[in-house]
């Protein structure tokens, strides 16, 4: 396969001088990992005093990393990338709520985007996150399989009601949907009522799809009996694979409640459980669709190889490639331009609701490693190529 991702030019065709100084800029400062500290201890300190840092926040790290306030405000975003070939997953990025009436507004969120993703093309996919339905601690004791009071389990059934709203709104209306992953002690009774939900609407073709972290070294495992389970019960997997987002609170939870951490010993066994968990989907592919989330290059042309070896055309839709948007403009744009389907994830909310959102991304940005440098070093690449033409 040859290196596609070098291209510049193709990378960073939507992004006039100006935004591709700003990222610059803005992945300059991620890569000084105590002002990430700083900045975000200050910018949360800004938002609760109320002081005026809001626009200052949009015109920056906000405009760089989300598509609006509301799904409105993302369509200039969405239409632009799509006449690249990139489509759109709107993904509702406020984070940290854990009331029933916090729950019941993404519920309502969430079934206005799958009505608004229906009517076009450049949105494929919806998206929620678990917690986003339901508290966190009634997850971890429902996966625990210990007894819920009456009150908890009128409460999960809401949980289980929201689930099936939105999986039953994604079927009638086309739309494939993400479900995200969450933290290992609340993941099992994600990862169980997903798979009814699978049961349920996946029987003509894969609509919700569960993500696997591959950073987890019982992944693999799970998806073979999960496709057993399948197999035998007659529906389509779909399976969106990412490499995960909360390592370090594994490691320190059970290092402190002392069993053994559920994360791969490295990197490298890291790496090498997602693209086993690649190949064994690509050589199923006839009942598991991918969407495959990912910044690495080297899983992306492993991909990309596994589908030339088995003679999957690119624009197969039962594999998708995605990134988050204002990352990895190198991969997303390439892989489109050469015929690829794409999915940027495009996170929106008010600025101060989505903070927690951006404040990770950073510190994550600034914990991968290579992540910060290859966003500079490609978009230094660009702002000489563009100087010497």
């Amino acid at each position: 396969m040859k290196n596609i991702f070098k291209n510049t030019q193709i990378a960073f065709s939507l992004k006039s001088d100006t935004e591709l100084d700003r990222a610059y800029f803005l992945f300059k400062m991620i890569s000084n990992e105590p002002l990430v500290r700083i900045g975000t201890a200050v910018t949360n300190f800004a938002l609760k005093a109320n002081l005026p840092v809001e626009s200052l926040i949009r015109a920056t790290v906000f405009d760089h990393f989300c598509g609006g306030v509301n799904e409105e405000d993302c369509l200039p975003v969405v239409d632009k990338m799509f006449t690249k070939g990139v489509s759109s997953v709107l993904d509702y990025s406020v984070e940290g709520k854990e009331e029933e009436e916090q729950f019941e507004a993404v519920l309502v969120k969430t079934l206005k985007l799958i009505d608004f993703a229906k009517e076009l093309d450049a949105i494929p996919f919806a998206v929620f996150k678990p917690s986003g339905f339901g508290r966190i601690d009634l997850y971890q004791k429902k996966g625990e399989e210990k007894k819920l009071t009456s009150a908890e389990n009128e409460e999960w059934n809401k949980i289980v009601t929201r689930f099936d709203l939105v999986c039953k709104a994604s079927y009638e209306n086309g739309i494939s949907l993400l479900i995200d992953s969450e933290e290992s002690w609340m993941q099992s009774a994600v990862d169980d009522l997903v798979v009814e939900m699978m049961q349920k609407y996946n029987k003509l073709k894969p609509v919700v799809y569960n993500t696997l972290q591959m950073y987890r070294w019982d992944r693999l495992d799970y998806l073979k009996k999960l496709h057993t389970k399948a197999k035998s019960e007659g529906f389509y997997i779909g399976i969106k694979l990412v490499r995960g987002a909360y390592m370090e609170k594994e490691n320190e939870r059970a290092k402190e409640q002392g069993y053994p951490t559920p994360i791969c010993s490295s990197k490298e066994a890291t790496d090498e459980n997602y693209n086993l968990i690649l190949k064994y989907m690509v050589d199923n592919i006839d009942s598991i669709s991918i969407f495959a989330g990912t910044h690495n290059e080297l899983s992306t042309y492993f991909l990309m190889d596994l589908m030339e070896e088995k003679g999957i055309k690119a624009n197969d839709t039962r594999i998708w490639f995605g990134q988050l948007y204002g990352m990895s403009d190198n991969i997303s744009f390439n892989l489109a331009d050469n015929g690829y389907n794409v999915a940027k994830y495009l996170p929106f909310g008010p600025v101060k609701d989505v903070m927690p959102y951006l404040m990770r991304r950073a510190e994550e940005n600034t914990s991968v490693a290579g992540q910060t440098s290859r966003e500079l070093a490609m978009i230094k690449a660009e702002r000489i190529r563009r100087k010497e033409k």
